[in-house]
């Protein structure tokens, strides 16, 4: 979870998001919105803009987990 919190951080996804946040709070204003407002309108484009290359370091380093777990 670290591993992904820094490559997310370091490609600006982080950043990105919070743009996003923002931009719907103030486009419904501040006390029209709800936590859960934000989770579903975020949620799809924040998991649709993970880029690739993190997706994929990801991936291998599970594979490369689990292949030495199994030794």
């Amino acid at each position: 979870m670290e591993l992904l919190r820094e490559r997310l951080i370091e490609c600006g996804w982080k950043d990105e998001m919070k743009a996003l946040c923002r931009s719907f709070i103030k486009k419904k204003g501040r006390n029209n919105v709800t936590v859960d407002d934000l989770v579903h309108v975020i949620t799809p484009k924040g998991r649709a803009s993970i880029p690739d290359s993190v997706k994929a370091e990801l991936l291998q380093r599970i594979r490369t987990f689990l292949m030495s777990a199994a030794l």
